[in-house]
């Protein structure tokens, strides 16, 4: 295991190599693993991301910081930085683990790294911690923007519309499918003004919602784009166009802005 390869990823050297070893060790490995560390990567971890955000979106309130930071610091994203780390490679797991694919687990790896934080604030404080952690974020925070970071696809299907003064859309069960225990909801969502029509399919009704909400939400905006102009009626084309497997678009429209 090159431990060397994965300081430098990080950019940070640690002064006592057994807390970089600690930090990538699962517990099903030894007695002496990463939990603790984790759970002092995880609050060191919350305090730079909410102090990053306070001084970098200096008009935004305490609602959007909280939601910033939530989708920031969530599993989904601290296992996105952690695979450009390639940190699966470093992890020391036990057989079982090994057997089961652990290496490539979300929570496994988002855990490793945040005891990765913690054991650098162990290693030599604050500041190194710190500094590791804006250099995770700054990029991504330079390629985001800060209205939608973190909203479902819902909520922006429905801010969208109620920017263009269109009323909000409709959400009908349609179909469900497989046995009570692992069923697929097949929703429909419908969006009249813009003659939209969508279906998106979950585990869950509310997963069946949003996906069909992020299908609505595409094609109004690219409906609106090709907006002919004012004083000329929306023009219907026929189209059909499925998406990932999941959804189904029926009509593309182009319609005029409010």
């Amino acid at each position: 295991m090159n431990l060397q390869l994965l300081q430098t990823r990080l950019g940070y050297t640690f002064k006592d190599i057994t807390l970089l070893q600690q930090a990538l060790t699962h517990r099903s490995h030894s007695s002496t693993h990463n939990e603790r560390l984790e759970f002092l990567g995880d609050s060191v971890l919350n305090c730079v991301v909410a102090n990053i955000l306070y001084e970098r979106f200096t008009q935004l309130d305490e609602g959007d910081l909280s939601r910033l930071r939530a989708n920031l610091v969530k599993q989904q994203s601290l296992y996105e930085i952690a695979q450009k780390l390639e940190l699966s490679q470093f992890l020391r797991l036990g057989e079982g683990e090994l057997k089961s694919g652990g290496f490539r687990r979300p929570s496994i790896l988002a855990d490793t790294l945040e005891a990765l934080l913690g054991a650098i604030f162990l290693d030599t404080g604050f500041d190194a911690a710190r500094d590791t952690i804006r250099a995770f974020y700054i990029p991504i925070l330079d390629s985001v923007d800060p209205r939608t970071l973190g909203k479902d696809a819902k909520t922006l299907l429905q801010e969208f519309l109620q920017s263009k003064k269109v009323s909000l859309p409709q959400y009908n069960v349609v179909a469900t499918h497989g046995a009570a225990h692992s069923q697929e909801f097949e929703i429909e969502c419908l969006v009249p003004k813009l003659g939209i029509q969508v279906f998106g399919r979950g585990g869950s009704r509310r997963a069946g919602e949003q996906a069909a909400a992020k299908l609505a939400l595409d094609v109004a905006q690219q409906a609106l784009a090709k907006s002919p102009g004012p004083g000329r009626k929306p023009r219907q084309r026929s189209a059909q166009l499925k998406l990932a497997g999941i959804a189904t678009i029926q009509g593309e429209l182009d319609v005029d802005h409010e």
